[in-house]
């Protein structure tokens, strides 16, 4: 046999080999009534929280990456040696606003106490007065479409006295990319105006909201592991706050020493206010901000939004967890390929 045949013989079969390989398989398992487990190919994903005693709010963690490691900070929920256990109520993946109708579902009760368990919070602090809640409802479905799950679920946020100041209906679709090894969120919240003592449901303008990411602490620039942000202007670091743009991205080592991996945030152009501003910090935080107006100083505009009974805003975005930085993992393309999505 000829070796330029033996060599196409090869790589014809490699291709082959390729294009039969299964697809990654997307299941869950209740763990109990508070939370759901996301298996890819029978392996810890994600964790989504819906309810938890320590917190005001859902959020998921751990979110292992493309690698077997860990790609979002542990505290508060696990205390890791040499993490930076600043922003108590940075849980990971989650969701808040620190002004709805005055509340705020941002910071949490720990936050005052600034993460530390041993001390008492006391329950006449001035923010406890205006602490809020978003609370898991209802679990409405969990949907299995072989190469992905959607999990929907409605919430509440309520203030302390338990008036409901907004509703909202979240789904969470995980899948992951065959060819690159990416696992993928796609998160699309839908906010539902109601009337409290009249009033409708005012989202004020705020730095402090929006849904957000805080990555493992390697990876964050103040490490100085060789973490970096950078956003689909160009902007760098420090730079990229505050900015509009399509996507961000965060990239560096999830563990000191180890290779290069990243978590884009990408914005849907259907969602509101696209291209959305970025409250996106150097020690590690990544918050898709479409409320921050003023208060992320990208316009003189006042960013609050009033939103009668029954009347909605729908915020859309895709997480994607993967190896390398934004070059090596093509987040421009994947944009693109995301921004084409109805």
């Amino acid at each position: 046999m000829k070796p330029g045949f033996l060599i196409l013989k090869i790589c014809v079969i490699c291709l082959v080999c390729a294009q039969l390989s299964p697809a990654a398989e997307i299941t869950t398992k209740m763990s109990d009534d508070h939370s759901v487990d996301i298996l890819i190919d029978g392996e810890l994903f994600t964790t989504y929280h819906f309810v938890d005693d320590d917190t005001n709010k859902p959020y998921l963690w751990p979110i292992i990456g493309p690698t077997g490691k860990p790609m979002t900070r542990a505290f508060p929920m696990k205390d890791v040696e040499g993490e930076r256990q600043d922003h108590a109520h940075h849980r990971s993946f989650w969701f808040g606003h620190n002004n709805v109708n005055g509340f705020d579902t941002w910071h949490e009760p720990l936050s005052i106490v600034k993460g530390d368990r041993s001390k008492e919070i006391p329950a006449d602090h001035p923010k406890m007065l205006t602490s809020g809640t978003t609370s898991h409802k209802k679990l409405q479905e969990i949907a299995h479409n072989g190469d992905s799950v959607t999990v929907t679920t409605t919430n509440d946020y309520t203030n302390p006295d338990g008036d409901l100041l907004l509703t909202d209906k979240r789904a969470l679709t995980f899948h992951a990319d065959d060819e690159t090894g990416a696992r993928i969120i796609d998160v699309d919240i839908t906010l539902i105006g109601v009337e409290t003592e009249g009033e409708p449901t005012t989202l004020g303008d705020a730095k402090d909201a929006g849904f957000s990411v805080r990555v493992a602490h390697p990876m964050s620039v103040d490490a100085e592991q060789g973490g970096r942000i950078i956003n689909s202007n160009g902007d760098t670091d420090k730079d990229a706050w505050g900015k509009r743009a399509e996507w961000c991205d965060f990239n560096g080592p999830v563990e000191e020493g180890g290779e290069t991996m990243g978590v884009a945030i990408l914005n849907h152009p259907s969602s509101f206010r696209h291209p959305t501003p970025w409250h996106v910090r150097t020690y590690g935080l990544q918050t898709a901000n479409a409320f921050g107006l003023k208060s992320l100083e990208t316009s003189d505009e006042d960013g609050t939004v009033i939103l009668k009974p029954g009347e909605t805003i729908t915020l859309r975005h895709r997480v994607i967890f993967h190896e390398g930085d934004e070059k090596q993992a093509d987040i421009p393309a994947a944009y693109k390929a995301y921004a084409a999505e109805p």
